[in-house]
């Protein structure tokens, strides 16, 4: 069982900063870290490795630093780790991202064969969503998103049971192996990495690959040239406004809340029992 875990070094969003001139993130006041979601992505092959055995790999692209998110997935549990890092992948969206990591995920593949690749549900700096799905595309396997539990690998059958969640509820599916997966953080809990993992993670070196080595790619879909999204304004929401106090008695309150609704009809929508 060979598992690809693709990570992402993001800024802690939790003291970042927006640029009031560009209206862009100012990544310099915030420390790098390991993207949340794809630390449980992590855990999560470290615990099905350890009921069906084989190989974690992790997978990054972005500069050289970026090192240190593969490192803390070796901490974690991962066996080895890759990174993909070229001025040709600079500025790149969803789309010319999961192009290059799908180019990459070919390369790992010819070394051993990728049975299952598990991302982050989304990464905190862009919250898309978009590259797990957009990989699994290119690669032409079955994408499974919003995961909170892998139930069973059946690796006879080459088959995954997993529980996903939905707005209105959960859904249980059996998806065919090789596979996608994008997981939630209830997915399970980050457990502490024992000391000859944490000794190994601080000796490893990843293996670093620029664009001449990996194949077949087509230069003018990966960084700025590759992307056809363009961010036209970045800003910090509004703060919510707070809530309106109804006065006088029962039936002026009502006759306010009434008011009120009518007003905001628009914004309500009946759904349908059947």
């Amino acid at each position: 069982m060979h598992i690809v875990v693709c990570v992402k070094q993001v800024p802690d969003t939790k003291i970042i900063k927006i640029n009031p001139k560009t209206n862009t993130l100012d990544r310099r006041s915030a420390p790098a870290i390991l993207n949340p979601y794809d630390a449980h992505a992590v855990q999560e092959a470290v615990k099905i490795k350890e009921k069906t055995g084989g190989t974690i790999s992790v997978l990054s692209m972005g500069p050289p630093q970026a090192t240190a998110v593969i490192k803390k997935s070796i901490e974690i549990g991962a066996d080895r780790g890759y990174l993909i890092s070229d001025r040709a992948f600079a500025g790149a969206d969803t789309l010319a991202t999961s192009y290059a990591l799908s180019k990459a995920l070919e390369r790992i593949s010819k070394d051993l064969p990728v049975d299952m690749v598990i991302c982050g549900k989304h990464a905190i700096d862009g919250d898309t969503g978009q590259v797990g799905p957009g990989i699994a595309r290119r690669m032409d396997i079955p994408p499974v998103t919003n995961v909170i539990e892998v139930t069973e690998v059946n690796q006879k059958e080459k088959t995954v049971l997993i529980k996903r969640k939905l707005t209105s509820g959960y859904e249980l599916i059996q998806a065919e192996l090789p596979c996608l997966l994008t997981v939630e953080k209830e997915i399970n809990d980050i457990e502490y990495s024992p000391m000859p993992n944490m000794i190994k993670a601080a000796r490893y070196e990843p293996i670093i690959w620029a664009v001449s080595d990996l194949e077949n790619v087509e230069r003018t879909q990966l960084g700025l040239k590759g992307s056809p999204t363009i961010v036209g304004k970045m800003f910090t929401p509004p703060r919510p406004e707070g809530g309106k106090r109804l006065e006088g008695s029962a039936d002026e309150q009502v006759s306010k809340l009434m008011e009120v609704l009518m007003e905001k009809k628009d914004l309500l929508t009946l759904q349908s029992s059947k």
